[in-house]
Formats: structure tokens, C-alpha cells, sequence
């Protein structure tokens, strides 16, 4: 087995849940850095910007930087200016400044994220309304997951809503954050490594574990988050570790150094 160099975390689930931090994921995410391990935090969150989760994760006590996260507003937006599309953004208000300077006139594509209490029944039919009216649907989701925990509560995410613009107007999502290939690579750039020299550690069986395992990279299921009894029993993905949290799958990865 190859030499474990770098660690890919995902946040929501992993190491926090809502505003407080899971028991003992601030002195693990330490101990990877005390340890020399690169570390990046790969996630599907859009419900805020990049400066604000990084703010917000601060003062839970965890050390980390812009630079260091990887989530899929910024990287949906550099893809719009790239190509000069024109989005209908059905996403959360406060990451609209993620898309400043991408015009949103006459639109010739859908972009949603998880809008929490804004996927209202107005909202979903004015995203519908722009799909069904183009000869060939175009619908970016910005991640794929179908639920996670927040409050003690199970509660959708945006795939869930993402599957229902898709039925409606027959649609096929482009998905650009967790599970794509690209997103995991672009954290592999980022550390230089390669992805047998990888971890990724998730609260999500599909999206982090089997979307890393699919790209070479090994996946550790933390028993936290959105985390089911039934995930240990999954037909297809099958964790490289099970771990009860963060400071147990820590613990392994040093183990294995």
C-alpha cells in the first residue's frame, strides 16, 4: 500500500454538525497537521460562501484557509465565465456574491444549490419554466446528495430537488462538486499527490466514499452526519475503513503511516 501523504475531509457531518463542532474533530484535524499530513477540505456546502464557512469553522477552533477549501460555487462560477453561459441561479442568497459578474439575462442554463427554505414551490417552477422551454435542457447541481443531518434532523439536499427538475423536463444533471472525478482531482493538484496516496474521510457513503474509491483515492465512513446503520450493509460501495468519528479515522491514518 502506497504511503498515505494527504487527507481530504469532508466538513459538514465530519466536523461539525450545525454550529458546534463534533466531539474531538478540532484536535484531530491537528493532529493530521502535527503529523505532516496535506490536508484539504473537500466540500459540497453552498449554503455559504467560502469566507464565511471558513470564518465560521475558525471560531469552533479549527485552523484552516480559503485556500484550502474546495467547494462547488466558486468552481461553478469560474465554469460560467469560462464558457459565457447565462444561469438561472436557483441558489441560497447568501452565496450569490460567489457569482459577481456572471450575467443572469435571458438565460440558457439552470444552476441550483441547496437553497434550504428557499426551494419554495415559485422557485422550483421558475427554474422549471427555463429548462422546459430550451430544445435541449441545460442543469448544473451544484453536488448530488440526497439528504444530510442538520439540527439533530435529517433534512433534503439538493439532489433530492436536483432529481425532480430532472423528471419534470427530462433533463440529466451535470454535477460539479462531490461525486465528480474533477472535484476530487482538483484537490490531489492542490496537495500534489497522487490519489493512491489519498484519504478521504465522509459522512456520505456515495457522494464522499464511493465518489473518492472511484478515483483511486481510499474512503473512510465516519459513523457521524447523515451516517446510516444501513451504509455498512451497501450492495456496491464498500468503505476502505469504518470509523465511529473523525478521531477514530485519525487515529487509523496515522496507524497506517
Amino acid at each position: 500500500m502506497s504511503k498515505i501523504n494527504g487527507v481530504l475531509l469532508d466538513i459538514t457531518g465530519v466536523l461539525k454538525e450545525g454550529d458546534s463542532p463534533i466531539k474531538n474533530s478540532v484536535e484531530a484535524v491537528a493532529r493530521l497537521r502535527e503529523k505532516g499530513m496535506k490536508v484539504r477540505f473537500v466540500t459540497n456546502e453552498t449554503q455559504e460562501t467560502k469566507k464565511s464557512l471558513v470564518s465560521r469553522l475558525s471560531k469552533m477552533g479549527f485552523t484552516l484557509t480559503e485556500e484550502e477549501v474546495i467547494s462547488p460555487c466558486p468552481a461553478m462560477a469560474h465554469e460560467l465565465r469560462r464558457t459565457g453561459l447565462r444561469p438561472h441561479l436557483l441558489v441560497h442568497p447568501t452565496v450569490l456574491e460567489e457569482f459577481d459578474g456572471v450575467s443572469t439575462e435571458n438565460p440558457n442554463c439552470v444552476v441550483i444549490g441547496d437553497c434550504a427554505e428557499h426551494f419554495s414551490y415559485e422557485n422550483m417552477n421558475k427554474a422549471f419554466r427555463v429548462l422546459i422551454n430550451m430544445s435541449e435542457p441545460l442543469l448544473y447541481s451544484l453536488g448530488k446528495g440526497k439528504y444530510f443531518r442538520e439540527d439533530g434532523e435529517l433534512v433534503l439536499d439538493v439532489g433530492s430537488y436536483a432529481a425532480c427538475l430532472e423528471y419534470a423536463t427530462g433533463a440529466k444533471s451535470k454535477i460539479v462538486g462531490k461525486p465528480e472525478p474533477t472535484f476530487f482531482q482538483t484537490a490531489l493538484d492542490m496537495m500534489q499527490i497522487k490519489a493512491e496516496e489519498a484519504v478521504m474521510v465522509g459522512d456520505d457513503l456515495v457522494s464522499d466514499v464511493g465518489g473518492a474509491q472511484g478515483c483511486g483515492i481510499k474512503g473512510i465512513l465516519v459513523r457521524t452526519g447523515k451516517f446510516r446503520p444501513a451504509d455498512e450493509r451497501h450492495p456496491e460501495v464498500k468503505p476502505f475503513f469504518i470509523a465511529d468519528d473523525l478521531h477514530h479515522a485519525v487515529n487509523h491514518i496515522i496507524s497506517l503511516l
